[in-house]
């Protein structure tokens, strides 16, 4: 039995490395713009419910500070969480910087998914969504959720 289930996880990461290398081989300059997503476009695509916020951060990183329309995930559950994202949306996914979200967002690609992740991070995000921009967003955002529900 013990054997059988470590053929099996060999075989799956060799599958996982093939797929990793056939992306990695069609990586061209579209791919790499259309990886990635800015605070302004992604503020947009929230308010009208064409986008799904994933932060990746730690529960604990989470809980310290949020912006309260992401989902947390942290990046270690993700696997298992994966019914959580919503197939009709655009998955962005997000951290401070962009180190976990690009990780999130290659392994979501990998997945099927149609997916971006966060350029200027959370902390960019915050940053833009300061003053006037904070109180259109939130309003805009919680106008679409009502319709949507």
């Amino acid at each position: 039995m013990k054997r059988v289930f470590l053929i099996l996880i060999f075989f799956t990461l060799s599958l996982w490395a093939q797929s990793y290398d056939a992306y990695l081989n069609s990586f061209t300059y579209e791919e790499r713009k259309d990886m990635k997503i800015r605070s302004v476009e992604l503020s947009v695509m929230l308010e009208r419910g064409t986008a799904q916020l994933i932060d990746i951060r730690f529960k604990e990183e989470y809980e310290a500070w949020h912006m309260p329309y992401a989902i947390n995930i942290p990046i270690n559950e993700l696997p298992k969480r994966l019914a959580e994202l919503d197939k009709s949306k655009l998955i962005v996914t997000a951290c401070p910087h962009k180190d976990r979200a690009i990780m999130a967002r290659t392994y979501l690609k990998l997945k099927g998914y149609n997916t971006r992740y966060l350029v200027d991070g959370l902390i960019g995000l915050a940053e833009f969504l300061r003053g006037d921009n904070a109180k259109e967003f939130i309003e805009e955002y919680k106008l679409i959720n009502m319709k949507s529900n």
